[in-house]
């Protein structure tokens, strides 16, 4: 085990080494840039027609259950959990690098679902199947007449492999270590009720996936960020030296106690995408499910991935632990964390800083239901990787192995299972960012268009 951890840790070096961090922010910035900033000049809009109906039936679920499927995929234990590892492993610094990467993602999320609903398909079951590995193929061939085929394949391969990281195993890993610190719940029980619960939703396709995270969604995220805001209410003097430690820790490398300040910035940046996802291609694959025709739109409607995960969501977590008293520094300027917490306990901590009774209940219930969310959408994601891969006819297969994934996440260790979503979610991000790169024309040309003709919204 110990030489199969090294092996992940060199890996996950190179997928999150400065050149993919470069790429990541370089591709998101380019994209804001070649959109005027979409992502930001059409946020009201954008919430304008998350919530309008469509006439649209050429699809499989809303515009809205799209959108809270691709959220339920990211909210979870990147804005929990995520957030937390990221400030003990970078320092406070590390959310600023988190805000970076969520503004400028914006973009990419709003060229990933325009993309997805310009070239998804219409599977053997009569399903839509899009997301990056079919732009990819169908994309670039259209843009470029070579065959492209072979790098979809690629992120498929990627994608599929990366819904047992991101989507199994690390979601069941932090919702049984949730239970057993907070309520005494063996990982045994917790993994088994956890691959139960799954299946029961699993084995009704998107339609039933769609079902339940528009309403685990909407309604933890609420629970959640009340929580939060009544915590920040109560501390609100502590806030702007909450922020004064993101800002100030930003660019030194005494944010990690006297490392580097390259330290700071990966882990800011590899939790800020792992959290929203944006660059990634995920969210992709739920928007091409989308009843929506009008590629442009739900290019917009996605843009607000990165807006509701990251800026807000994960703010929140970030303030409620920075004002909570658990984080400090020593007079060499390196960090102190109160009894070395970590992840989650660290989080569930913070919250009962000042919620005694109910701050880590809202946690540990919030990490239970965010993550079990999540599990539901990478199993799509990963279903529709395979799926363009071998074909609809090993999908039976593919939910017998998730489910039992889960399972297997549950008793793994925490630093583990976040190495190997690292490393897979690195491995995804660079053939989908080569996708959005060379099809950028295409994205700057079809915006333009929209503005043009709907110039007053």
């Amino acid at each position: 085990m110990q030489a199969f951890t090294s092996i992940i840790e060199t890996v996950n070096q190179l997928a999150w080494g400065g050149l993919m961090i470069l790429f990541i922010v370089g591709t998101g910035l380019l994209l804001s840039l070649g959109t005027r900033f979409i992502q930001f000049r059409k946020l009201g809009y954008a919430f304008k027609l998350l919530f309008s109906k469509t006439k649209a039936k050429n699809g499989d679920i809303t515009p809205f259950q799209a959108l809270m499927t691709s959220l339920a995929a990211t909210i979870g234990t990147g804005n929990i959990a995520g957030v937390a590892t990221a400030i003990v492993s970078g320092g406070p610094g590390a959310v600023f690098w988190m805000w970076v990467t969520a503004a400028v993602g914006g973009a990419s999320k709003y060229a990933e679902a325009l993309l997805a609903i310009r070239y998804r398909v219409t599977n053997k079951h009569g399903e839509k199947s899009g997301g990056p590995m079919y732009y990819i193929k169908k994309g670039m061939k259209d843009q470029y007449g070579s065959n492209w085929t072979w790098l979809g394949w690629l992120y498929a391969f990627f994608g599929f492999t990366a819904s047992f990281g991101s989507g199994s195993m690390v979601q069941a890993n932090s919702v049984a270590e949730s239970l057993y610190s907070s309520f005494g719940v063996s990982h045994i029980v917790s993994g088994i009720a956890i691959s139960v619960a799954a299946g029961l939703v699993i084995f009704g396709g998107i339609k039933s996936i769609a079902r339940v995270t528009d309403k685990i969604v909407p309604a933890m995220a609420i629970i959640y960020l009340t929580g939060a805001f009544y915590i920040l209410y109560s501390n609100a003097p502590a806030i702007p030296a909450a922020f004064g430690m993101i800002f100030r820790n930003a660019f030194s490398a005494r944010a990690v106690g006297g490392g580097v300040l390259g330290t700071v910035i990966r882990f800011g940046v590899s939790r800020g995408v792992f959290s929203n996802e944006a660059g990634l291609g995920s969210a992709a694959i739920a928007h091409a499910a989308s009843t929506n025709n009008d590629p442009v739109k739900q290019g917009i409607i996605g843009s607000l991935g990165s807006f509701i995960d990251t800026l807000i969501i994960c703010t929140m977590t970030a303030l409620v632990i920075l004002v909570s008293g658990l984080i400090s520094f020593n007079d060499a300027g390196g960090m102190i964390v109160s009894n070395n917490l970590t992840g989650a306990a660290l989080t569930a901590g913070a919250f009962a800083q000042s919620l005694p009774t109910y701050g880590s209940i809202i946690v540990s219930v919030g990490l239970i239901f965010f993550a079990f969310s999540s599990i539901l959408g990478w199993y799509y994601y990963g279903s529709k990787c395979l799926e363009f891969i071998a074909g609809v006819k090993v999908m039976r297969l593919y939910k017998l192995i998730f489910i039992g994934q889960c399972f297997t996440g549950s008793l793994l260790s925490l630093d583990l299972v976040w190495s190997l979503a690292d490393t897979c979610n690195g491995l995804m991000a660079l053939p989908n960012l080569i996708g959005l790169l060379t099809l950028s024309p295409l994205i700057f040309q079809m915006t333009s268009a929209f503005d043009r003709k709907n110039r007053y919204r």
